[in-house]
Formats: structure tokens, C-alpha cells, sequence
């Protein structure tokens, strides 16, 4: 009992530091080595907040991109109820279920984790799990049916990545991480419309363009578990490629599709958005945020696996700042 109580508050002080270092990241000019240190810290915390922030902002990205809502009250409580969902919930879920079943590895990678060291007993992680996805899909149906089956499907590809039989993460690092990319930043993103409007077709392609850039992210984020997918024969990207050829496939996806969201809200602003300037406006920006993420690549590639976590640091926030920027594109164009 002692050990889980003090489990569960170090989670709680985590995620109360993680904000905080989320919301300095989000900024110019903010010491970005420092936050990443701090955010890979939380990481060793039971459900690990450090991973909650990339579906709540998804969500909230869709819930702007929908002309439908607005800056009231009742909109803010939606969109506010949706990250509660997609972040704390459904996001720790997937944590608690892949620190579970990832166990075995976390001894070689992390071995302070609290599943990894034998913190908490089997019977209170699977309780914990079940409430999560319960108060998950809960939250999730009451926002719409269309919120509640994407949250359903969140779910499924979290068991389907960390879970036996499937355990795509121990099969293949391609859909793996696909698998994840796409329930942390697609279905998230679609979610977030949903509560509001039935998604357009500018959303769907917006939502799954990211979600296949948010790959390469992923992708990064396997080299710090490495050596110990290396020993138990996971494969992962890094495992399966090397982590040169990991680092190249991770900056493809990055790259390739940042440069065709830029050219679909161009292609849609210039068919779709008449006389209303503010989608060219989007996509000027989305060109100068994925052109300041160019020199950070640079020095990724003098040591991938060292500087991986200062990269996600320094270059997720020109990433997210974009999404935001097409969601505005989508908000003002009508596509």
C-alpha cells in the first residue's frame, strides 16, 4: 500500500511539473534541453504524463479547425472535456497498458519505472487500466458518437501496439508506430471536429497527413529504448533499420509530409478559399515553421541517439504550432 501511494503522488507531482514544462516549450527562446530533461524525467512516473500533451493538443487542434465552435463557455467546456479524455485518460491507459507489457525491456531501459521495478501489483495496475478506459470512453460518448467510437478505436490500436497477440511493437516498428501515430494525433484530431461538426474532407486529409509526420516522431522516440529492444529482439525501427537508417526513415516522414500539408492548404486556399486571405496566410506560416525545423535536423544527425530527446523538445513545437496553423486554414476556407 505504501508503495503504490507513493507511486501515485509522484505521478501527480509529474504531470503538475510536465504543464509546466509543456507550455515554456511551446515558447520561443525557452532552454529546450533543460525542458526535455525534465519531460523525459516524468516519463519514469507511473502513466507518464510526459506523453499525455501530443493527443490533448490534437484535440484542441480539431475542436479550432470547426467553424462550429466557438469561444463561449459551452465550446471551452467541450474542448476542455476532450483533452481530460484524450490526455489523463486514454493517453494513460495506453501508458499503463505498454508499461505493462514492456516491462521485461524497462528493466534493461528504465529500471526505476514503478511497473519495471515492482511497485504495484498486477491487480491495481489492471484496475487502474479499466477505470481509465472506462472514464474514457464515458467522457468520450457523452461528446458525441462519433468522439465515443474514435475513442473506441484510440483504445483498440493502444491494446493492438502493446498487447498479446498482436504487440505491434514487438512485430514491426512500421506499424507500430503508425499504430500510434495515428490514435495520438488522427483520431484525436478528427475527435476534436467531431464534437461539433461531422468532419470535412480538409480535416480527414489534414488529420491523417500529420499523423503520418508524427511517424518520423515516433521513430525518434524508439532510440531511447534501443538497447533493450536490441537484446529482446523487438523490432523496432531503430532495431530493424540500424539507427542510421532509422534516422533517415524518421526525417523522411517529418519531412515529406509537412511539405504536402503546406501544399494542401495551398492547393485548398487557392481553390476553395475565395477572397478570404487568412488559409495563404496559414500556410506562409506552416513554410517558415517546417524551414526552422531544417538546422535542428542537422544536428540531430551528428548523434541520433543521444540527441533524439532534445530534438523532440526543440522541433515538436514548430510541428504543433503548424498543425495549428492548417487548423485555422480548415477554420477559414471552408475545405
Amino acid at each position: 500500500m505504501g508503495n503504490s501511494r507513493r507511486v501515485f503522488t509522484d505521478s501527480a507531482q509529474a504531470t503538475v511539473g510536465t504543464v509546466r514544462e509543456f507550455a515554456a516549450m511551446l515558447l520561443p527562446f525557452t532552454d529546450k534541453e533543460r525542458g526535455a530533461a525534465r519531460i523525459n524525467a516524468s516519463l519514469r512516473s507511473f502513466a507518464k504524463p510526459g506523453t499525455w500533451f501530443a493527443p490533448m493538443w490534437a484535440v484542441m487542434v480539431g475542436a479550432v479547425s470547426s467553424p462550429q465552435s466557438h469561444f463561449d463557455l459551452v465550446s471551452i467546456g467541450r474542448i476542455l472535456a476532450a483533452m481530460v479524455m484524450a490526455g489523463p485518460l486514454l493517453c494513460a491507459f495506453s501508458q499503463v497498458i505498454n508499461d505493462y507489457y514492456d516491462r521485461e525491456v524497462d528493466r534493461i531501459n528504465e529500471p526505476l519505472r514503478p511497473t519495471a521495478a515492482n511497485l504495484l501489483p498486477a491487480a491495481t495496475i489492471a484496475f487502474v487500466a479499466v477505470g481509465l478506459a472506462g472514464l474514457a470512453l464515458a467522457v468520450a460518448f457523452a461528446l458525441g458518437r462519433t468522439v465515443g467510437y474514435l475513442a473506441a478505436g484510440g483504445l483498440l490500436l493502444a491494446l493492438f501496439y502493446s498487447a498479446p497477440p498482436l504487440r505491434l511493437k514487438a512485430r514491426n516498428g512500421w506499424f507500430a508506430n503508425a499504430a500510434c501515430a495515428f490514435a495520438y494525433e488522427g483520431f484525436a484530431w478528427v475527435a476534436g471536429a467531431a464534437m461539433f461538426a461531422p468532419p470535412t474532407t480538409g480535416t480527414l486529409v489534414l488529420a491523417g497527413i500529420f499523423s503520418l509526420g508524427a511517424h518520423g516522431l515516433m521513430t525518434l522516440n524508439d532510440f531511447k529504448s534501443y538497447k533493450g529492444d536490441l537484446a529482446l529482439g523487438l523490432r523496432s525501427l531503430p532495431v530493424m533499420l540500424g539507427p542510421r537508417g532509422a534516422l533517415v526513415a524518421a526525417i523522411a516522414f517529418i519531412d515529406i509530409f509537412q511539405v504536402l500539408a503546406i501544399a494542401y492548404v495551398s492547393f485548398a486556399a487557392a481553390r476553395y478559399g475565395g477572397p478570404n486571405h487568412i488559409p495563404w496566410f496559414a500556410a506562409a506560416a506552416m513554410l517558415v515553421l517546417f524551414l526552422v525545423q531544417l538546422p535542428m535536423q542537422r544536428r540531430l544527425a551528428l548523434d541520433p541517439a543521444k540527441l533524439a530527446p532534445w530534438y523532440c523538445a526543440s522541433a515538436i513545437p514548430p510541428f504543433c504550432w503548424s498543425m495549428l496553423a492548417s487548423a485555422i486554414a480548415l477554420r477559414n476556407g471552408s475545405f
